[in-house]
């Protein structure tokens, strides 16, 4: 089944009581019992909701994996994961990353005995001069947030395997339609579910999807006993958001090339961060391992002046300045102040996340609309 049709058929079914095509939203918290602990496979829904259930199965199936599993936001799914771990274990973590990620890292689990380090993985192979007998996860985003680092997702399965480590990647900015990192050899799959996934900028929720059936009992047990589980509203509108997943990658991947030259050629603009760029680090990477390149852009201005950079994003008409990304309408954000503000400066500006940068995701809009918005508003600046 191509992907096109798994997005809008795989683990959807007609509903069994009305034949109703699109998954009811089963607005219910319990469900009646013939006789204690004879049910129809729902019983609390903390535990199971056949709305969820669509919607896990629908996950699993775009990123060819054989269970998925929601979570209330992209955080709680990456909660849930670090709870496999105990005092003493050590993470490897990519040094470019989201900032709720490190945050979550550094504030909180640090605090109970877990060791994070944060390194560059543009160069795979050098992972391996961090990993001791405690190492027990590599965690990767690719393309990374807000940099656009690629990291060759195959080369750290190789890697992790090896040495018997757990490899999850956070794959929100590609989303399944453009890299399947399981395909790849991960072991997690994480998502921040309120992006490209829901689409619409109308709902919050994260995801893990994985293969191996221990790995998934135990990040189920996780889900049900800490409660950090989606509604069946949300999960419907991720259903439905999800059926036009490859539609909207697609016009977000044309948009994104379109921009992304029109940036390159723009005399205000000093260093553009696109890996369908041929001189991007590891652009043959990312061609290997991406179907296309998406809507994800960041840039600087010439003069590399935060004043600028606030001047332009207060000037657009159509890029609305907010947090998030992957909706279908355009984004613009400044990391530094918004996404990326609970990293350390000095952090930040070691991978290059200068308080000028600016990170636009680039939506579904008619693309010569979308650039007009930025030749007006760099003409202010």
């Amino acid at each position: 089944m191509k992907f096109g049709t798994k997005a809008i058929h795989a683990g959807i079914e007609p509903d069994p009581a009305t034949g109703a095509i699109m998954t009811p939203i089963y607005q219910t918290s319990t469900y009646v019992q013939q006789s204690p602990g004879d049910h129809k496979g729902y019983e609390y829904s903390r535990t199971h909701n056949p709305t969820r259930t669509a919607l896990q199965n629908n996950l699993a199936a775009l990123e060819n994996g054989k269970h998925g599993i929601c979570f209330s936001s992209g955080l709680g799914a990456i909660d849930a994961v670090i709870k496999l771990f105990n005092p003493g274990d050590e993470i490897i973590s990519t040094n470019d990353l989201y900032g709720g990620s490190y945050r979550l890292f550094t504030k909180v689990y640090e605090r109970y005995g877990i060791i994070f380090k944060f390194v560059p993985m543009s160069d795979a192979a050098s992972i391996a001069d961090h990993i001791t007998e405690n190492t027990k996860m590599i965690w990767v985003e690719t393309p990374t947030n807000p940099m656009m680092n690629i990291i060759d997702i195959a080369a750290v399965a190789k890697l992790s395997t090896g040495n018997k480590i757990i490899l999850a990647v956070d794959n929100t900015f590609a989303s399944p339609y453009l890299q399947n990192p399981l395909d790849l050899g991960a072991d997690i799959v994480m998502h921040s579910v309120t992006k490209y996934l829901g689409g619409h900028s109308d709902v919050v929720m994260g995801a893990l999807v994985v293969n191996d059936d221990e790995l998934a009992k135990k990040l189920v047990f996780i889900q049900n006993a800490t409660g950090a589980t989606p509604g069946p509203q949300d999960c419907f509108l991720v259903i439905r958001g999800i059926k036009t997943l490859h539609l909207r990658m697609e016009r977000h991947s044309q948009n994104g090339k379109t921009i992304a030259a029109y940036l390159k050629n723009h005399p205000k603009v000093d260093k553009i961060y696109w890996p369908g760029f041929e001189s991007h680090p590891n652009h043959e990477i990312a061609k290997k391992q991406m179907r296309d390149y998406g809507g994800m852009i960041s840039f600087t201005l010439v003069g590399n002046k935060e004043s600028a950079a606030r001047k332009l994003m207060e000037s657009f008409q159509i890029f609305a300045l907010a947090e998030s990304l992957g909706g279908v309408e355009s984004l613009c954000g400044h990391p530094a102040s918004m996404t990326h503000a609970s990293i350390p400066k000095e952090e930040r500006e070691k991978v290059g996340l200068v308080d000028s940068l600016i990170r636009l995701s680039v939506g579904v809009e008619d693309a010569e609309d979308l650039k007009n918005d930025l030749a007006n508003a760099l003409s202010k600046i």
